[in-house]
């Protein structure tokens, strides 16, 4: 392998952005270490990358010590479970992925003197009280509720990301990622995007929690990841909104999915989970400013892209 490549190592590097971002940095010359335990990644999201010979896979749980022989320059942490049916699923490893997970992150981080990007969440604001939401706003959050245990590790992420920036001189970046969408999302992860899809595929009733009033914005995953990537060359230090400032009803969405897919799907209604967001939509003022970034890909160009994958995995 040619030294002069700058290795970065990604946890969560099986998963839908993980494996994303491991082709961005591949294609920018990175060498790549991906490590990720199969708690939710997916082997096929990385089998293209077989026999590649500036990536790397190790099969680890990063809620334990993370030995690496050899430099390091960049550490991406986006190990954790991010949909609602997996962390309710799997609350413990949630909070020790994004505590300890981080924790040892870090450690690997100072060890190695690389530049370490956090992957954080919308999640953070909770559910919010301020719209849209920037960055200075400090969320609105059940600690004790059901979606606490993923919220809340995010938060301390984030925390324990500062701590070691401000005392250890650490090089670190926080980005917090607003939904997204692509290829490679699971079909039964419980988001709203392949729940929807797969629902209208299938023919069968779109289901719709709550009246379908709330909000989501949905960000392309080709333009989160140019927003991270640009975030990691950055020498920015604080929190980074990325995602499409596009918003739409629940419903509205359920609307177009129903339209692109030709589905003849009818809504069904359910009630709400508790704590679930009301609006959700990124002030990305940060980002422009800083990054220079906004999305470029259009709604319609992405979600059909998007059901185009989903049809390959339903056949």
């Amino acid at each position: 392998m040619s030294s002069t490549r700058p290795t970065s190592v990604v946890t969560g590097g099986a998963g839908f952005l993980g494996s994303h971002l491991t082709d961005r940095l591949l294609a920018e010359g990175h060498r790549v270490v991906g490590i990720d335990n199969f708690l939710t990644g997916n082997v096929a999201n990385i089998e293209h990358l077989a026999g590649n010979e500036h990536y790397k896979f190790i099969k680890h749980d990063v809620s334990n010590y993370i030995f690496l022989p050899g430099d390091v320059d960049f550490i991406f942490h986006f190990a954790s479970p991010a949909s609602p049916i997996d962390y309710l699923e799997h609350p413990i490893p949630t909070l020790k992925v994004g505590s300890l997970g981080t924790h040892n992150a870090l450690g690997l981080a100072k060890a190695k003197k690389a530049t370490l990007l956090l992957a954080s969440t919308s999640e953070c604001y909770g559910d919010p009280l301020v719209h849209p939401q920037r960055e200075d706003y400090w969320g609105n959050v059940n600690p004790i509720g059901p979606r606490g245990v993923y919220d809340e590790a995010k938060r301390f992420a984030e925390a324990m990301v500062m701590g070691y920036h401000r005392y250890h001189h650490i090089d670190t970046k926080i980005v917090r990622i607003f939904n997204t969408y692509g290829p490679r999302m699971r079909l039964r992860d419980g988001r709203v995007v392949p729940a929807f899809i797969g629902q209208a595929l299938r023919g069968e009733p779109l289901t719709i929690f709550g009246d379908g009033s709330q909000t989501r914005s949905f960000c392309y995953c080709s333009d989160l990841i140019d927003g991270i990537f640009k975030l990691s060359q950055s020498d920015f230090h604080e929190p980074v909104n990325i995602g499409n400032p596009r918003e739409m009803t629940i419903k509205q969405f359920a609307e177009e999915i129903i339209r692109i897919t030709g589905a003849s799907s009818q809504i069904e209604y359910r009630p709400l989970p508790v704590d679930d967001p009301k609006v959700r939509q990124p002030d990305i003022t940060r980002a422009k400013k800083v990054l220079n970034w906004e999305p470029r890909v259009d709604f319609d160009e992405g979600i059909r892209k998007t059901i185009d994958y989903f049809r390959t995995r339903l056949d």
